[in-house]
C-alpha cells in the first residue's frame, strides 16, 4: 500500500468515527418523540374535568400542551370568539383560536391548510367530543360540527362529525 492510500484510509477512519455518535444518535429510540409536535397553549377552569381530558387527547396525538388555570372568557374575547361559539375552554396554535373540544386530526388539518380565520369550534359540549367521551358518558354520542370561525364573524363547517 502507498503513502497516499494510507492517508486516504486514515482520513476516511478518522471521519466515520466522528460521525458514529451523531449516526447512534439519530437511530436511537426517543423517549421524547411526543415532545416535537405543535404547541398548544389553553386556558380552562381548574375545575373543569373534561378540559383535562381534552389536553390528555391533545397531548396523546404529538401536540405539547401548556395550561393555564384560568382566562378562557378573556382569551375568547381576545381573539375576537363571539359568545355563540363558546365552550369551557379556549386554546391557541400557530396563531389560531381553537373554542372547546376540537378533535386534534381537525386541528392538524388547520394547520396544514392555514385558512385566513380565527380558528376552529366546536360550540357548548357535545357528548362524544375529544374530552366528553370517557367511560362517564356512557359511549354515547351527539352529532356535532367542527366549525371553522371566519375573520368576519360568521362561520362555516370545517368537519361534520354525525
Amino acid at each position: 500500500m502507498n503513502e497516499i492510500d494510507l492517508k486516504r484510509r486514515q482520513l476516511l477512519a478518522g471521519s466515520l468515527l466522528l460521525l458514529a455518535p451523531r449516526v447512534w444518535a439519530a437511530t436511537e429510540p426517543s423517549n421524547t418523540a411526543t415532545a416535537v409536535g405543535p404547541v398548544v397553549e389553553v386556558w380552562r377552569s381548574p375545575a373543569c374535568g373534561c378540559c383535562k381530558d381534552w389536553v390528555a387527547h391533545m397531548e396523546k396525538n404529538g401536540f405539547i400542551v401548556k395550561v393555564n388555570d384560568n382566562g378562557s372568557s378573556a382569551a375568547r374575547r381576545r381573539f375576537g370568539i363571539a359568545e355563540r361559539y363558546g365552550s369551557c375552554h379556549t386554546a391557541e396554535v400557530g396563531g389560531y383560536a381553537l373554542e372547546g373540544h376540537v378533535p386534534a386530526s381537525e386541528v392538524r388539518r388547520l394547520l396544514a391548510e392555514r385558512p385566513d380565520a380565527i380558528g376552529l369550534a366546536v360550540p357548548k359540549m357535545p357528548i362524544g367530543s375529544p374530552g366528553m367521551d370517557g367511560p362517564e358518558y356512557g359511549g354515547e354520542h351527539e352529532p356535532y360540527e367542527v366549525l371553522l370561525l371566519t375573520k368576519d364573524g360568521n362561520s362555516r363547517v370545517f368537519h361534520a362529525y354525525r
